[in-house]
């Protein structure tokens, strides 16, 4: 294999295991991913609600379960703290309970806890005493100095209504720094849940070990976590953000599978083919077909796996990079650690060369199959006929795309947006299996258009690419490939964020919105707006995350935005409803659904799904609405969110009407007024927040993508050493050539553009009409522009580049 081909082979499998490796770091530190060990380091043990839901469809052999995480910690009831106590080894059982708590006038948060959980930390009074009633409080030295407060002083604290006026007890040195503690009864009163504890924290007695199993039979339906696991419970979003990322990590790390086989076997099958000679002299002189595959494979193995080592080596690199990124903005959850091994490594290594080898021994099976007096001539000239598994294979994958596209326009919803990823790849795999019937077109209508332009250089750029299908072929899928990929990736996010704000805009009918720079918004803030002279309407807004079944080409479950409404009606939102009415959410065990979600749904019918802690309801369904982006795909009675979320507090209060709020935002805590387009903007920061690791991995994967396409187009320019050298010993002319080159480029750079967008198109209107609906879609021409300029400019360089440097040679001989 020529060096320039090799190296161009190597980078390209170092640059696939570096990008494989990459999403393994991102599944391994999810795998590993634990809290950290704060408050509940001394404890033996934590006891505390599944974190999870399990839904199982089918029976026996045929039955299926899958699990998500919760998003709101599973409470547990105190009656549990005796049974607790009576296990051997245990010294205590304490009850903890965490209320978010914010400090008058100045609008400091605290955590709230009871005095029984001063336990847990090396709790020093540096002055006063423990809260003795239910009107005293502990504060932490930090807060206190913030405060400006001391033993003794009298404190305004805001909870769940307006401020409150409160007594520092004492002064705590030891608790960490936000920490403020209550009696243990009012701890349990104003947390909203005076029956059920966040978790049961065991302490042990000194020497002793508490057996997991016996604190398991003392609860029975409780999880017992010890080690590691306990950092989970006190930080929750860990747990949801490692199941998250584990999932999306395996999502992504598919997709960069199939798309390094793609770019990988078009690259692998060009070098094979740049010795097509050298293989037909060997069958020529006796070498057997497998005699034949052997040399290839050796060769294969003798590049792979130094630059399967090294990308993989590097990978460790990348994924710490992308780590990184995502917990700056936001997607990872605090606390989030990045975790590495050599299993990520070995796992990239050991795919990335069986890619290469399979794919160099299938590259080299047709040419050392054939007879050798043929394996001469063809090794002349390109074969002009596709092999029929090719073709059956590529015409399989446009049967499925098709079918994936006429499923997207029917069945709408959470199916459709699922079939979008599989139609995209089955495409590509299409396009990429018949790629010369794609180049040859391309070349009839681009070379037409040339020949008019420039007779000469124009005729020769169209002879070459029509003269070389299969070549042309495998460097036409990397560019359509990069540009169908990154396009339905960004765009689709694009069309979402879209939806996102047009439904929020059209849907909300309130004149003024009520935000909380705290925690939230205490629910007694909606009750004196509606009590407030001039105000028409008020609605108070909870956001949760519950658990459904959902239709999404079979019943499977999903975690589902949700919003709990109280006294909401059609002045305040309007998701645009469609059956029903919003009026029968003010009757508790009602729901009502999105078009994205009912599927066969009606007005009438009961679904069943999970609350944010894992509470399992049966609730009928009151309406169905289309406007599931702006509002979420499920609308409960806000009570009912609220009495199973981590606190009672509301995230918005919406109003309508010309009362003066000012009495309002004096009253409570950091509350402000805003307006219905600032409600708005709010909603598509998030949706483009969600989105974040989905554009992270278009990056990655599209900036893989362009190194495919650059080496691959050198690859396929060094290869034709004989071809250009052949063209000046019959007279044509350094500028000529070059010329023919540029225009050559722009058939390839135009073909894989078109192909490319098209595919990405097709993608693209099939999610907007199945999901978000066609108004909504979304492409920004410069983001275009950008894209094709930025695959554009590097492949023309890969092509003229190393064609310069064959030309720049003295006098032309055939090698």
């Amino acid at each position: 294999m020529r060096k320039g081909i090799a190296f161009g082979v190597a980078a390209a499998l170092a640059v696939a295991a570096m990008m494989l490796g990459a999403f393994g770091v991102l599944i391994e530190s999810g795998v590993r991913a634990h809290g950290s060990l704060d408050r509940y380091a001394s404890a033996a043990a934590v006891v505390h609600g599944e974190q999870s839901v399990t839904y199982s469809t089918g029976s026996g052999d045929n039955k299926n379960s899958e699990s998500r995480p919760l998003v709101e910690p599973n409470r547990v009831p105190l009656t549990q703290s005796g049974p607790l106590k009576a296990v051997p080894g245990v010294a205590d059982v304490v009850a903890d309970l965490l209320v978010p708590v914010v400090a008058a006038p100045t609008g400091q948060t605290l955590t709230g806890h009871g005095w029984d959980s001063a336990k847990l930390t090396p709790t020093t009074l540096t002055s006063g005493h423990a809260p003795a009633s239910a009107k005293d409080v502990v504060l932490d030295t930090e807060s206190a100095a913030r405060l400006g407060i001391r033993a003794g002083s009298e404190l305004q604290l805001q909870i769940d209504g307006s401020p409150q006026d409160y007594r520092v007890s004492g002064i705590d040195s030891g608790g960490p720094a936000g920490t403020l503690y209550f009696t243990q009864q009012q701890a349990e009163t104003v947390s909203g849940h005076p029956d059920r504890a966040d978790a049961l924290v065991v302490l042990a007695d000194a020497g002793s070990h508490v057996s997991s199993s016996a604190l398991r039979h003392a609860a029975p339906g409780l999880d017992v976590a010890t080690g590691a696991a306990r950092g989970d419970i006190e930080h929750p979003g860990i747990q949801a953000g490692r199941a998250d990322n584990i999932a999306t990590g395996g999502t992504l790390g598919g997709v960069s599978l199939l798309v390094a086989l793609l770019v990988v076997s078009g690259l692998l099958e060009l070098s094979v083919r740049d010795r097509t000679r050298e293989l037909a002299v060997m069958r020529a002189v006796g070498a057997t077909p497998r005699q034949v595959r052997r040399v290839i494979v050796r060769e294969m193995l003798k590049i792979a796996i130094p630059s399967a080592l090294v990308g993989a080596v590097a990978s460790l690199g990348l994924g710490a990079a992308l780590l990184a990124v995502m917990s700056s903005q936001g997607v990872l959850p605090a606390g989030y650690h990045l975790a590495l091994s050599p299993i990520p490594v070995a796992g990239s290594a050991l795919l990335t060369v069986l890619t290469a080898v399979g794919i160099g021994w299938l590259s080299a099976r047709r040419v050392s199959k054939i007879k050798p007096v043929q394996a001469l001539g063809e090794s002349a000239v390109e074969p002009k006929r596709q092999s029929r598994w090719r073709v059956i294979t590529g015409l399989v994958f446009l049967a499925l795309g098709a079918g994936m596209l006429v499923l997207t326009f029917t069945v709408g919803g959470q199916a459709a947006s699922s079939s979008v990823a599989g139609l995209v790849i089955s495409l590509m795999w299409g396009v990429a299996l018949l790629g010369p019937w794609i180049a040859r077109g391309g070349t009839r209508v681009l070379g037409a258009l040339l020949r008019r332009l420039s007779p000469i250089s124009g005729d020769l750029a169209a002879t070459s690419a029509r003269a070389a299908a299969v070549r042309m072929a495998a460097v036409i899928t990397p560019i359509a490939l990069a540009l169908a990929f990154a396009g339905t990736q960004l765009f689709a996010q694009t069309t979402t964020s879209n939806a996102t704000a047009a439904e929020a805009r059209a849907g909300m009918r309130a004149e003024r919105v009520l935000t909380s720079s705290g925690p939230g918004i205490p629910h007694g803030a909606y009750e004196a707006a509606k009590a407030l002279p001039g105000v028409s309407d008020v609605t108070a807004v909870k956001r949760t995350t519950v658990l459904m079944p959902v239709w999404n080409l079979g019943t499977s479950l999903q975690s589902l935005s949700a919003q709990g409404v109280a006294g909401g009606s059609a002045t305040t939102l309007d998701p645009k409803i469609t059956a029903g009415s919003l009026a029968g959410l003010n009757e508790p065990g009602t729901v009502a659904l999105s078009s994205q979600v009912a599927h066969d749904t009606k007005v009438g019918d009961t679904r069943q799904l999970w609350l944010g802690d894992g509470t399992q309801v049966t609730l009928k369904v009151v309406a169905l609405y289309q406007r599931g982006f702006g509002f979420g795909d499920v609308l409960l009675p806000r009570d009912l969110v609220a009495a199973h979320a981590a606190n009672t507090l509301d995230d918005f209060v919406l109003v309508n009407g010309n009362g003066d709020l000012s009495p309002l935002t004096s009253k409570f805590v950091g509350l402000h007024t805003a307006t219905a387009a600032d409600y708005g903007s709010a909603l598509t920061e998030k949706s483009r927040h969600d989105g974040l690791t989905g554009l992270i991995a278009v990056v990655a994967i599209v900036g893989f993508i362009l190194v495919g396409v650059v080496t691959t187009l050198g690859v396929a320019t060094a290869s034709r050493r004989r071809e250009l050298t052949l063209l000046r010993l019959v007279g044509a002319t350094r500028d000529q050539v070059m010329r023919a080159l540029r225009l050559e480029t722009v058939i390839i750079v135009g073909t894989g553009t078109v192909v490319g967008a098209a595919v990405a198109g097709v993608t693209l209107f099939a999610y907007a009409a199945g999901v978000t609906g066609l108004p909504m879609l979304s492409v920004p021409p410069l983001a275009v522009a950008g894209m094709v300029i930025a695959v554009a400019v590097p492949g023309a360089a890969a092509v003229l580049v190393p064609a310069r440097r064959i030309l720049r040679r003295g006098s032309p001989r055939i090698e």
